[in-house]
């Protein structure tokens, strides 16, 4: 095995590997509109390409400028690339920021301090090895702890969990076991940190890459199936899944309750308050009703100010309550812009092991319960009940 490297040499490689990416970045950005994630990463490649292309310069210039100017585009870097695998996971906020920027200004000056002050090599590779380390452990975190990450962002997570462990383990042995860890010095330590450097470069940037595209893909997905203004599901996409589930529910033999509903006078809240306001009280009502089905069964806009909900397994009672509480909901919200309070009607069925589930079925029964709703004065439940598919009595809930 070979000890003695080349090290500027081996930055060289480093180095090209960064600026590869940031010409590919570059070239993706060009044309396309702004994207502040792309962007934030494009920053991070700089940062790195000028930090490591200076350390081919070691010995230019004094030792403690060197040092200083180094490590603080280094740690620079760190931040900006970690704030950048944060924001691929939806978890980067203002909070997270102030905390980066506060860890960032401590990582420089701390730094600084040592190399002024001190200066010993084993004080400042356990400070920086420590100080990065930190950077990557809240994305790294989320990764592994998310309960809805992918299986990309947890194998990256546990790769990344392995770079963490690899520099907080080189800090505590700078400081405790009096073998030079530095880059510079020929040792069986040098070659595992150089290799080291070049496997992160790669999980750093085809790992971000194809986290992007991921993200992108996820984004694709809502698009065709999500409402855009209310973020439920679009009708096609509903259907779909509503046909899964009640294939699925037939054969468990399960009960299945369909509610549909819309917003009664939903016209003249357009023509007194204009369609803006009118779109506020679609994409608010829809909120409310998310959060209030808390993941429970499927809710959908078919259109206009008409939605659908399905509540898989739940029975007669468990649906009439669950609609009830619904429609109490919306009768007390309030929205911005509007100064009255609004209501919904509902139509509401539920089928048991005799029926063979069809969600245009359901539509049709939801739809005559809804209709009657409307003409007993609206701002009600009303249930379909059937004692077969050809006849049915409809009764007030």
């Amino acid at each position: 095995m070979i000890l003695s490297l080349d090290m500027k040499t081996a930055f060289v490689s480093v180095v090209l590997g960064h600026l590869f990416t940031v010409v590919l970045i570059s070239a993706y950005r060009y044309g396309h509109k702004k994207d502040k994630l792309i962007n934030t990463f494009y920053v991070s490649k700089w940062l790195e390409v000028i930090g490591w292309g200076l350390v081919i310069f070691r010995g230019s210039v004094p030792e403690y400028i060197y040092l200083s100017v180094v490590n603080s585009i280094l740690f620079a870097g760190s931040a900006v690339e970690t704030i950048a695998l944060s924001m691929v996971q939806h978890a980067y906020n203002r909070k997270v920021k102030r905390r980066y920027l506060a860890f960032t200004l401590f990582s420089i000056i701390g730094f600084n301090i040592l190399v002024f002050l001190d200066n010993a090599e084993s004080t400042r590779i356990a400070f920086a090895s420590f100080c990065t380390g930190m950077f990557l452990v809240y994305p790294v975190y989320r990764m592994m702890t998310s309960s809805y990450t992918s299986k990309l962002k947890r194998l990256m997570g546990y790769l990344y969990g392995i770079v963490v462990i690899g520099l907080f383990s080189r800090s505590a042995m700078s400081l405790f076991t009096g073998e030079s860890m530095g880059f510079f010095t020929p040792n069986v330590y040098q070659a595992l940190s150089f290799l080291s450097l070049y496997l992160i470069m790669i999980l750093e940037n085809t790992g971000f890459i194809l986290l992007y595209k991921e993200q992108a893909d996820e984004r694709l997905i809502q698009m065709a199936t999500s409402d855009d203004l209310t973020g439920t599901l679009n009708r096609r996409t509903f259907i779909e899944q509503a046909e899964s589930y009640l294939t699925q529910l037939s054969r468990s033999r399960s009960s299945v309750s369909f509610i549909l509903f819309d917003i009664d006078h939903y016209k003249n809240i357009n023509d007194t308050y204009g369609h803006i306001a009118g779109d506020r009280v679609l994409a608010s009502m829809s909120a409310l009703i998310k959060e209030k089905l808390k993941d429970v069964g499927l809710f959908g806009r078919f259109g206009g100010d008409e939605f659908a909900i399905l509540l898989p397994g739940m029975d007669e009672k468990q649906s009439g309550e669950a609609a009830e509480q619904l429609r109490q909901a919306v009768e007390r919200m309030q929205v911005s812009s509007i100064p009255v309070n609004f209501t919904i009607s509902m139509g509401i069925v539920t089928l048991d092991r005799r029926f063979e589930p069809d969600v245009s079925k359901l539509y049709k029964w939801c739809d005559q319960a809804l209709y009657e709703a409307k003409r007993q004065g609206r701002n009600r439940v009303v249930r379909i009940r059937f004692t077969n598919e050809k006849q049915g009595v409809i009764e007030y809930v």
